[in-house]
Order: structure tokens, then sequence, then C-alpha cells
């Protein structure tokens, strides 16, 4: 394979990689529960609940949707169960949307050029 092509499919299996991230916030509660966890460092589902119609079993499941796609995890103490935020997989994400970014502003720069050439 070549250069030329080995670096579009790494930035494909990258922007891949990220789907189950974007897929995860694209829901307004796992995202305010994520907003949540930035805020308030490790907290439990009766406090990510306190506040909200949501129920308890309908956050542990947005919670354990948030989880798969490794943007929070659990930890326990004693009986408790809490969860928080973990970055790292935010920031590939991130850096997928800046891949993308950067390619869309290269192109209109090329576009620029051909147009004003």
């Amino acid at each position: 394979m070549s250069p030329r092509t080995e670096r579009p499919r790494r930035k494909a299996a990258a922007l891949s990689a990220s789907a189950p991230v974007f897929a995860a916030l694209g829901d307004a509660t796992r995202l305010r529960l994520v907003v949540a966890l930035c805020a308030g460092g490790a907290l439990s589902i009766a406090q990510l609940t306190a506040g909200t119609s949501i129920t308890r079993q309908a956050v542990t499941k947005h919670l354990q949707v948030l989880a798969d796609a490794g943007l929070v995890q659990d930890l326990r103490q004693g009986r408790e169960r809490l969860w928080e935020f973990t970055p790292a997989r935010l920031d590939e994400a991130r850096q997928a949307l800046d891949t993308i970014s950067a390619q869309w502003s290269a192109a209109l720069t090329r576009l620029q050029r051909f147009v004003e050439s």
C-alpha cells in the first residue's frame, strides 16, 4: 500500500472509531449527563437524577451507552456506584473533527485559488 492511500485510510479509521462517541452524545439526556459529570466530578445515579423527571433506570441505561462509547466509567465506593467522565475518547473525537475541518479548509483554499486564477 502506498503512503498516499495509507493516510486517508488511517483518517477514515479514526473517524469510524469516533462514531460511537458522536452517537452517544447525540442524545440530549446523555449530553446533559456528560455536562453534569464534567462539572461535578464522580456522581451517583441518585445525584444525577436529583431535580429531574428522569428515572434512575433510564439514567442507568444512558450511562451504559456512554460507558460503551468510552466516555464515562463507574467506580465502586462501598455499596455505592459512582460515575465519572473520562475525557480521552472525547479528545479523540475532537481530533477527528479537527481533521475534517482541516480537509474542508484545504478544499476551500484550492477552490479559491482556482476561482481567482
